[in-house]
């Protein structure tokens, strides 16, 4: 196998994490809609969180996206 088709896999795989990153993104916003249509009051705190959790779960998919890319052109 060459090196550059090596490469290629393994930036692909790496990106592997953006799947579960999406999926858990979706439950993030699912869950938020649900607790702010259930108690439009705590909306206050519940940001606080919301923002909180969705900026984690994006970090990890920006991880995943630069250490794709220094497989790929390092």
């Amino acid at each position: 196998m060459e090196l550059e088709a090596a490469k290629l896999i393994a930036a692909a795989l790496a990106l592997l994490p953006m799947f579960g990153v999406g999926i858990g993104l979706g439950h993030i916003f699912s869950s938020y809609n649900n607790a702010i249509g259930r108690n439009p009051g705590a909306a206050e705190l519940l940001d606080k969180k919301f923002f909180l959790t969705f900026a984690l779960t994006e970090a990890l998919a920006i991880f995943a996206l630069v250490i794709s890319l220094i497989i790929l052109f390092g």
